[in-house]
């Protein structure tokens, strides 16, 4: 259904295009009752990404990552965030940037890799469209060390776990990412039932 018979952009300002794009937008959205109703927003924009979750399901493990989010320290997160493995496309196709992200930040070169959904993860404010996906590995194939990109900032820690261990950590919360949690409630639904 769409809604663009129902909006009318008024003005767009530019606020930063630094690392990413931040506008603020004046608009007219006619309500459902027909009245016409003048609103402002503020739209982040850092492009569409794609995250992946590591799965062995012989041996019921995951692989996942641990890194410093500034974000969630300035909102009270006093720890390492723990992730499954994702990357902002720029410009490259999601399973494309999705393979290169997984072997970037957990050394592992994925065969077959599966896409399960997309989602919008903050679409209150964030303009971003996450692209998810699953993929079984083996120890074998494992080809380097992982840990991201030094010199785009990333400091990343690999690690494998039980798939049980990780449905427990999202319930005491010490996973608090949510496309982490969506990856593993799927995987709960999908994979190891």
């Amino acid at each position: 259904m769409s809604v663009s018979h129902r909006i009318r952009i008024k003005n767009v300002r530019l606020l930063s295009d630094d690392h990413y794009i931040l506008k603020a937008t004046t608009f007219a959205w006619q309500r459902s009752n027909g009245e016409w109703q003048e609103l402002e927003r503020e739209t982040y924009d850092r492009g569409n990404a794609a995250t992946l979750l590591p799965y062995n399901l012989a041996r019921r493990t995951v692989v996942l990552v641990r890194q410093f989010r500034y974000a969630t320290y300035v909102n009270g997160y006093d720890g390492l965030l723990i992730e499954a493995p994702a990357g902002v496309l720029d410009e490259k196709t999601p399973e494309q940037r999705i393979r290169a992200e997984a072997e970037e930040e957990t050394g592992y070169r994925l065969g077959e890799i599966k896409k399960v959904f997309e989602a919008y993860m903050s679409p209150g404010s964030v303009t971003e469209k996450l692209h998810f996906f699953v993929a079984e590995y083996q120890p074998e194939m494992r080809v380097g060390d992982g840990g991201g990109i030094a010199s785009e900032g990333e400091d990343i820690e690999v690690f494998e776990l039980s798939f049980d261990e990780a449905m427990t950590m999202i319930g005491d919360g010490r996973i608090a990412d949510a496309k982490t949690i969506l990856l593993l409630q799927y995987a709960a639904i999908n994979i190891f039932r």
